[in-house]
């Protein structure tokens, strides 16, 4: 059993030999870039939208514009002319929303959260969804636990849409990134009891998996040892071991999917396509490509009040922390870049941008305008390397 949005995607990448692109919508201006770069080359992109970035109205939406599902959705389909958009969750699942983290939720209570979630994308027309339930704050579950928790919310996700008449295909994954690549025997056990429960319940099998590929975001670069001269210890180079999982994938007929594949170098983009990945996720070093634009027309403006002003918003709402790494010789000022995107629809700093739209439309510079054009340019980089356009 194929769904159609599987078979298109397949179509598509047998004829171009390429790797998709997964965005991640960090404000916006990161969507209409994505919008419009999809419609003008006639390419699919996945727009994928993270729990903490746009969540259901129940969860109180999302850092990226306060948007709810729904209302993210509608602005997108209002948009996206040509239909080239791909509505995906990225990382749905239990303890993927800050406030089952905050609150504490037991195992029962985030995965119903996690399915409260889910019915609303599948409502708002998300065509993909990733079953993510590699977080647990209360314990450290097995392989095989993550498993069946995948079992649980697939057959949740698959009834639902039934239901309601809509199409949708999943994503998996069965741990977080760290930066190193999986085994080949633990993605092909994977693999097989997830198929197994699919033909057992005669349903569709998933579309994606998530492959430790090594990619790692830290600061603003990836230290991963996918783009890494020096090998790891005990680890086969990813450009020996992808091979060997792309393998895997296509025995079981399903697309690998890299995440965190944010900051590499051209040439190590360019070998996406060569080696088969079939697609691959980048989201924060777009947020941080627009805060850089930012940055660059406030400064040339004389506009350093202001600036300074949102600097400050961002270090103090402490979002850099996470990305940091130990011993860390950041400036405070870089640590601002880093978090700059989580703040973009706080309402002091949403003030302080309409001051200075204020001024430099006295001198006919749309700032809006040269933030998306400077977005474009970063995802253009993944698009022409990735293959998707000539």
């Amino acid at each position: 059993m194929e769904s159609i949005i599987h078979r298109e995607l397949r179509n598509f990448l047998t004829k171009k030999r390429c790797t998709l692109l997964g965005v991640g919508p960090m404000s916006v201006n990161c969507v209409n870039a994505s919008i419009e770069l999809s419609n003008l080359h006639e390419i699919p992109l996945m727009l994928i939208a993270s729990r903490r970035q746009i969540d259901s109205s129940e969860f109180g939406g999302g850092y990226v514009n306060n948007w709810s599902t729904n209302e993210f959705s509608e602005y997108v389909t209002q948009r996206d002319k040509g239909k080239q958009i791909i509505l995906a969750r990225d990382h749905g699942g239990p303890w993927q929303n800050n406030i089952e983290i905050d609150k504490k939720f037991n195992l029962d209570q985030a995965m119903s959260s996690a399915k409260m979630s889910y019915k609303s994308d599948i409502d708002s027309n998300f065509k993909l969804l990733h079953i993510d339930p590699s977080i647990d704050i209360h314990d450290n579950p097995s392989v095989d636990q993550i498993i069946e928790r995948i079992f649980e919310l697939y057959a949740y996700c698959i009834d639902y849409a039934k239901k309601n008449n809509k199409e949708i295909i999943f994503e998996i994954g069965t741990e977080e990134q760290s930066g190193s690549t999986n085994t080949q025997e633990e993605l092909d056990y994977t693999l097989s009891k997830i198929n197994n429960f699919c033909n057992k319940e005669k349903i569709i099998k998933p579309s994606f998996v998530v492959i430790q590929c090594g990619t790692k975001v830290m600061e603003r670069r990836n230290i991963g040892s996918f783009d890494m001269p020096i090998r790891v210890k005990n680890e086969l180079p990813p450009e020996i071991q992808l091979p060997k999982m792309i393998q895997i994938c296509d025995k079981h007929n399903i697309f690998m999917k890299e995440h965190n594949t944010d900051y590499i170098s051209d040439e190590a983009l360019n070998w996406h396509p060569r080696l088969g990945i079939h697609a691959a996720n980048v989201a924060p070093e777009f947020g941080v490509s627009e805060t850089l634009s930012l940055i660059k027309i406030l400064r040339l403006n004389h506009l350093d009040t202001i600036l300074n002003g949102m600097l400050e918003i961002s270090f103090n709402s402490g979002k850099w922390k996470k990305w940091m790494l130990p011993n860390t010789d950041a400036s405070d000022e870089e640590k601002s870049i880093i978090a700059c995107h989580y703040v973009f629809s706080n309402s002091n700093f949403i003030e302080l941008k309409k001051q200075a739209e204020k001024e430099l439309i006295r001198k006919h510079i749309n700032l809006d305008q040269i933030l998306t054009d400077d977005i474009k340019k970063s995802i253009m980089r993944y698009l022409i390397n990735f293959r998707l356009i000539n």
